[in-house]
């Protein structure tokens, strides 16, 4: 199946009790045993449930991986991915990663005795350099967050192949539609399912996807053990919205694009990151392992934090807020927002200033997206 029949159908057959087209919201927390020791496939909803279960097939369809797992937030997704660690594991990861996972690492699971390095993926060389014997895994993001630097997939696979090393792809910026890690090599995709995937900023949720057995019983133990599991409602409500994810990104892109190229000639932008760019330094690889450039553009306008204060306190039609990925365009700040927990000299050096702003472009007319920011920049 192609992936538009895919978002539609895997995993959401007829209910055999009733045919209902959509998979129904099993709003129950147990389940009737015919016996001690005979139950029908399902015991408790922390352990599974059908609607949940209809997510994870769909989730794992579109990735093109074997197994797929949801949990209550992407969080929630990498902290059972992490749980694979143990004490005196490092990692490898990405030096500009979302605010979040680095506080994940730095002050949650540091205290565990888990190290991780950060370096430029879009360097594979700089990757190998970091690797130690006790490296266990590989941790990019791609586009990364919120600068959209490109990491090659293939490069990267090969080397963790080579120094057995669990290679984690996070895919949130592409979404499935865009982009495929385990197809290019990745061991483990994870979402926050929060953005693109559920799509129109009304549920908080993540996701896993694995075709390695291994892992996936490994990360599923966690997933049961730690419980941090959506439940059938905000499954039910991801399905809905993988069902347009297709038509949706093609949206978010084209707008995307035509924004990138009006913002990269105007006078109070002192530059455009987006990798449909030809002068992106990752338009290349971008090119050659997505399907499409995505929906997220960022920009840093002249004349430093005021200026971009002015700008996302005065927009109308981009509302200034976290996440990403809905129908609606949001306006984020990151340096005050997103990478608040990421410190300050260190967010100077990876380039996230205070004169940056992160526009995740949704499917508002393009021409009075262009307006509200014409409006804007204008101000400065």
């Amino acid at each position: 199946m192609k992936f538009e029949t895919k978002a539609i159908h895997a995993g959401q057959e007829a209910d055999a009790a009733t045919g209902s087209v959509t998979v129904p919201v099993y709003q129950t927390a147990t389940y009737k045993q015919d016996g001690i020791g005979r139950d029908r496939g399902w015991e408790y909803s922390r352990t599974g449930n059908p609607t949940r279960a209809a997510w994870e097939s769909a989730i794992a369809a579109l990735e093109g991986g074997k197994f797929g797992l949801a949990f209550a937030s992407g969080l929630a997704a990498e902290t059972a991915v992490l749980s694979l660690l143990k004490s005196g594991d490092h990692i490898v990861a990405g030096d500009e990663l979302y605010g979040g996972t680095y506080r994940l690492f730095e002050q949650v699971f540091s205290r565990w005795g888990i190290t991780a390095s950060y370096v430029d993926t879009a360097n594979a060389a700089s990757v190998a350099r970091a690797v130690r014997k006790n490296t266990k895994m590989l941790w990019l993001e791609t586009p990364s967050n919120p600068l959209l630097k490109i990491a090659d997939i293939n490069a990267l696979a090969a080397l963790a192949r080579r120094k057995n090393i669990v290679f984690v792809a996070d895919n949130t910026f592409a979404s499935p539609y865009f982009q495929n890690p385990l197809e290019l090599g990745a061991d483990i995709v994870l979402h926050s399912a929060t953005k693109y995937l559920g799509g129109h900023s009304d549920v908080v949720g993540g996701v896993v996807v694995t075709s390695n057995g291994l892992l996936y019983d490994n990360i599923k133990f966690h997933q049961n053990a730690q419980g941090a599991v959506p439940g059938p409602w905000d499954c039910w409500l991801m399905l809905r919205g993988i069902k347009t994810l297709p038509v949706r990104m093609r949206e978010h892109e084209a707008n995307a694009k035509y924004l990138a190229a009006f913002l990269s000639g105007h006078p109070a932008v002192e530059k455009v990151y987006y990798p449909g760019l030809q002068n992106h330094p990752g338009h290349t690889v971008a090119k050659r392992q997505m399907r499409g450039f995505g929906g997220l553009v960022s920009i840093k306008v002249k004349g430093g934090f005021e200026a971009a204060k002015t700008v996302a306190e005065n927009l109308t039609i981009f509302t200034l807020g976290e996440s990403l990925g809905g129908v609606e365009s949001l306006v984020c700040h990151p340096a005050k927002m997103t990478h608040a927990s990421i410190p300050e000299k260190e967010r100077k050096r990876l380039g996230i200033t205070d004169n940056l702003l992160r526009l995740s472009v949704g499917l508002e007319n393009r021409d009075d997206l262009k307006a509200d920011l014409v409006r804007t920049l204008g101000m400065i």
